[in-house]
């Protein structure tokens, strides 16, 4: 089993040119995470390019072998870290597991 972890954030900056300045910074944290985090198998992440008035600003996927990957992934320092500064420039998050 493959566990997919995929999260979607609007960020709180109004300005345009500051949230797509914010978007590629969480999109790079968290692409530096890959090759860092042991239980990471797969990554990919990036600022949205489409449809801005409705669509959250920056989303990441990521898979993992199972829950105890993603727990790892989610405890990791480095993950941790990401978090951190993606805390302090988002306004909302969504994210949804699954398997494939």
């Amino acid at each position: 089993m493959t566990l997919r972890h995929v999260v979607a954030w609007t960020l709180a900056a109004t300005d345009p040119a500051e949230r797509a300045e914010q978007a590629a910074e969480v999109a790079r944290r968290l692409l530096a995470l890959d090759g860092v985090v042991p239980s990471i198998r797969a990554i990919s992440a990036g600022p949205n390019v489409a449809y801005a008035d409705v669509n959250a600003d920056v989303a990441v996927v990521i898979d993992v072998d199972d829950l105890a990957g993603l727990e790892a992934y989610q405890t990791h320092p480095a993950h941790q870290e990401a978090a951190g500064y993606i805390r302090s420039v988002v306004a909302s998050r969504l994210s949804v597991d699954f398997e494939v």
